[in-house]
C-alpha cells in the first residue's frame, strides 16, 4: 500500500511538475506586449541616442537607435531601466492593465546633479605672498585715468602740432591774422611781452614746474 501511494506521488510530480514550473517562470503567450518608444531628455526634450532600455524583470534589453527610438517583448508588471551616460537611470513599470499587445510612450530620463564640495581658490599660496604682491603692486591706471591724460591741453596741443596743415586749418589761420589786423589797426600790434595776464600765467605756470624739460 505504502509503495502504491509513493508511485502516484512520483507519477504526479513527475507529470504536472514542468507545466508548474512553466507557469510561474514564463508568462503565457498571450500576455507578451510590444514595447516602443522614444528616450528624450527631461531637461532638453531632445532624443537620447543610444540608451539601454533593460527589462530588469525578465533579464533582457535592448539599445536605443541614433534618435533615441527602441522596441522590445516585455510582459505586464514588468520594470524597465534607462540608463544613459550623464544622465540618472530611471524606471518605468509596464502596466498589468493592458488589453492590447502593443504599447507605445515617450520617457524622459532626467539629468544627472552631482553637488561638488565647495572648493576656495586663492591666486598666493599664503598670506605672506599676498602682502608682498599687494606692496609691490602698480598703481591702477584705469580707462578714465588714460582718457583723461590723453585729452589733457599739453597733448592736445602736441598732437596738434604734429597734424599737416590743410585748407580749413590754412583759411582759419588766416582769417585769424585778418581779424587782428583790424582790431589793432592804427595802433601797434598786440604785443602779449606787456601783458599783466600773459606774465601772471608765466610765473604761475613756473612755480607749479610745468615749464620743466621733459
Amino acid at each position: 500500500m505504502i509503495f502504491m501511494n509513493n508511485f502516484y506521488v512520483l507519477f504526479f510530480v513527475i507529470v504536472f511538475y514542468p507545466f508548474v514550473f512553466l507557469s510561474q517562470d514564463k508568462p503565457l503567450e498571450r500576455e507578451m506586449i510590444q514595447l516602443s518608444g522614444v528616450a528624450i531628455s527631461e531637461e532638453t526634450l531632445e532624443p537620447m541616442p543610444f540608451t539601454t532600455v533593460y527589462d530588469k524583470t525578465i533579464k533582457r534589453g535592448v539599445v536605443s537607435d541614433y534618435y533615441g527610438y527602441f522596441t522590445l517583448i516585455v510582459y505586464p508588471g514588468d520594470s524597465i531601466v534607462f540608463a544613459n551616460s550623464h544622465y540618472d537611470n530611471s524606471t518605468f513599470v509596464v502596466p498589468d492593465t493592458l488589453k492590447q499587445s502593443r504599447y507605445s510612450l515617450v520617457h524622459m530620463i532626467p539629468a544627472s546633479i552631482v553637488d561638488l564640495p565647495e572648493v576656495k581658490v586663492y591666486p598666493w599660496p599664503s598670506r605672506e605672498d599676498f602682502a608682498r604682491a599687494f606692496i609691490e603692486m602698480q598703481p591702477y591706471d584705469d580707462a578714465i585715468r588714460k582718457a583723461q591724460r590723453e585729452l589733457s591741453g599739453e597733448n592736445l596741443a602736441f598732437a596738434a602740432a604734429k597734424l599737416e596743415s590743410d585748407a580749413s586749418l590754412s583759411y582759419g589761420t588766416l582769417m585769424n591774422q585778418k581779424y587782428s589786423q583790424l582790431y589793432s589797426q592804427g595802433q601797434l600790434p598786440v604785443n602779449n611781452l606787456f601783458n599783466p595776464a600773459s606774465w601772471a600765467k608765466f610765473i604761475q605756470d613756473w612755480k607749479d614746474g610745468k615749464l620743466k624739460i621733459k
